[in-house]
């Protein structure tokens, strides 16, 4: 099965073709440019360089969350396009699953984390034994501290053989420099593992189901500040009205 994946849930942009496992061909770009301005050229010198047509694709697959609203709806967007041109199905991978997963040959706790800014972070916990991820804990949009004394928990319950923590993601160093005050054993993932890659988004789509192109939505954990800014500003307003 012939798997194309993209990736645009923050500053890196990329797209990759998988094949049975096998990364047939992958692109990553990461210099400041919009999604906009990088994806499709990137993606159609890609497909050209490796000889594969859209026809020739089973499934595309696409991060959808979470991570920056624009970046997300690119990705959904040239998905979207592909899959009903192609008729065929689709699948949207958790934006942290897919960053976990650069780490799924090491053992032990593997936290993915994304600076969701005003001192929260997007984040996941999985385990790995060394050949497989389990999902420890759902997507989330926490306060950093709160990550802190959750990974402190974990350790001290003393369930998992490894007990060591690593932390994947592009919001990992900045984690790390609170984290480690805090907690022994905890440890940042090296460079080409701590973002996320299209490559990493193909390889967990066996773990989702297949939905349509119509289906197909993102996740964003949080409202859009646009949105968070009018909620409140409607509830200072009832507030006000009250009292």
């Amino acid at each position: 099965m012939k798997i194309l994946a993209i990736d645009c849930a923050d500053k890196p942009c990329s797209c990759a073709v998988v094949e049975d496992n096998r990364i047939i061909c992958e692109a990553f770009i990461s210099i400041g440019l919009t999604h906009s301005q990088t994806l499709q050229p990137m993606l159609h010198d890609m497909l050209k360089n490796a000889q594969i047509d859209i026809g020739e694709i089973d499934r595309f697959a696409v991060s959808i969350g979470p991570g920056s609203f624009t970046g997300l709806r690119i990705g959904i967007s040239a998905i979207k396009g592909m899959a009903f041109g192609s008729g065929k199905k689709c699948v949207g991978v958790s934006t942290l699953h897919a960053a976990a997963y650069g780490m799924v040959g090491t053992k032990g706790i593997i936290v993915a984390v994304m600076d969701a800014r005003c001192g929260q972070v997007y984040t996941a916990t999985f385990y790995s034994d060394g050949e497989k991820l389990t999902r420890i804990s759902e997507d989330r949009a926490i306060l950093l501290t709160e990550l802190v004394e959750d990974i402190k928990r974990l350790k001290s319950e003393g369930k998992f053989p490894s007990e060591k923590v690593f932390l994947v993601g592009r919001g990992n160093e900045m984690c790390y420099n609170v984290i480690k005050t805090e907690v022994d054993g905890v440890f940042v993932a090296p460079p080409h593992l701590s973002c996320q890659r299209a490559s990493f988004v193909a390889l967990v789509s066996d773990e989702y189901v297949e939905i349509t192109a119509h289906e197909l939505l993102p996740s964003y954990l949080r409202l859009p500040q646009a949105e968070r800014e009018l909620k409140a500003k409607n509830e200072a307003k009832l507030k006000k009205g009250v009292n």
